[in-house]
């Protein structure tokens, strides 16, 4: 895969990001506020990868800008990763919920939803040309290997490139979804916070 120049790349993420927000390839534009694009550098070293925008990333049309998002940034710090270097996007680009009274609650993206909006994520990760994929959680993971993939069985280490056979030539780490720790029992959450940390360590040759 020939990488773009810092120049170009912008030019193009751009064009991708404009494109994006008139994507009517799968129904959950027809409730979403806006298509949430990625964000961030365009020559990061490493992107990191999340399901889909939440209540709040949809109303503000930034990713990782909620509960979850704040989470991350905690453990992005605490693992000695600066997540201004990181690229931030979503395997699907729209946020998918169900109106529960006044609130909007999440709903799990389908196969479908996500293989239509994988043209997205495909296009940004080719022209950002990253050494390191994140997968954060089971639908992140199922977009970047293009299949289901158990985040347990995977984590906790780096999948050279050659070994992931993934379309997006890069190497990948597996772990869970930053909202994956605000359900955790309180009493659990110390012990599984600090796992996710262990495994957002391994980033950081890639960082520098």
């Amino acid at each position: 895969m020939r990488a773009l120049s810092k120049t170009n790349a912008s030019r193009s993420l751009a064009a991708v990001r404009e494109q994006a927000a008139h994507c009517r390839d799968c129904p959950l534009w027809k409730n979403a506020t806006q298509t949430v694009f990625g964000a961030g550098p365009r020559a990061a070293r490493i992107v990191l990868v999340g399901e889909q925008p939440g209540d709040q990333e949809d109303r503000a049309g930034e990713p990782f800008v909620g509960p979850a998002g704040r989470l991350l940034d905690r453990a992005l710090t605490d693992a000695a990763v600066d997540r201004k270097a990181t690229y931030v996007t979503n395997a699907v680009k729209h946020f998918k919920f169900e109106p529960r009274g006044k609130r909007r609650i999440h709903k799990k993206p389908n196969e479908l939803e996500i293989s239509a909006c994988h043209q997205w994520l495909e296009r940004e990760i080719e022209l950002i040309h990253p050494a390191l994929i994140v997968a954060l959680g089971a639908t992140a993971a199922r977009a970047v290997f293009g299949r289901a993939t158990a985040v347990e069985k995977n984590r906790g280490h780096v999948i050279p490139g050659a070994q992931a056979k993934t379309a997006l030539a890069a190497d990948v780490l597996v772990t869970v979804h930053p909202s994956f720790l605000l359900r955790v029992p309180d009493e659990d959450r110390a012990a599984a916070y600090e796992r996710f940390v262990h495994d957002l360590k391994l980033i950081r040759p890639y960082a520098s």
